[in-house]
């Protein structure tokens, strides 16, 4: 496997695992409850992580396979990829973000909401296992805050968008603490 596919791979699993951790710190009984009018629950959260997982696999699927029905090149470079994206600023939650109406979630209850991330999870590790060993960073497509995105930042961007909505979970399970 390609050191970067792995790099990323990793990132993935470390920051679902950093998702898991928020997730679990809220009892079940709380994970569908919003902490406020305006704001998503534990298991809003997770809905609209799997509804744009899901999306972008298929996206990126469908420029990865394109890409190689027209001859993309092999990866030559093995320098890691995480240190050139901007990670901190994904993480930021300083800066309130508004979904796109298509990302927005349904109320589906957390234990659904969980596993649809799942599932959408292995069609992400799919999508890049799919491009293993071929050069990703040519491969782009538009974010609608941070323009065009190679296909290696966007596998960063999801990972590192799971971090910032377990940071969101985080505030709930501080939100109930509290009161």
């Amino acid at each position: 496997m390609h050191p970067r596919t792995r790099e990323l791979l990793d990132y993935l699993d470390a920051q679902r695992a950093v998702l898991r951790d928020a997730f679990d710190v809220l009892p079940p009984s709380q994970r569908d409850e919003a902490p406020a009018p305006d704001r998503w629950s534990a298991a809003g959260n997770v809905e609209h992580l799997a509804i744009v997982e899901q999306r972008l696999a298929g996206i990126l699927t469908a420029k990865i396979a394109a890409a190689r029905a027209e001859g993309i090149a092999s990866e030559t470079s093995v320098d890691p990829i995480l240190p050139t994206i901007d990670i901190a600023k994904l993480l930021d939650r300083s800066t309130r973000v508004s979904a796109a109406p298509t990302g927005l979630p349904t109320g589906m209850q957390a234990d659904a909401a969980w596993a649809a991330l799942e599932r959408a999870g292995v069609a992400v590790r799919e999508a890049l296992v799919s491009g293993d060993g071929l050069a990703l960073g040519t491969i782009t497509h538009p974010h609608p805050l941070f323009g065009p995105l190679s296909a290696y930042y966007w596998f960063g961007f999801i990972a590192a968008h799971e971090g910032r909505h377990a940071a969101q979970i985080r505030e709930i399970a501080a939100v109930r603490v509290a009161s």
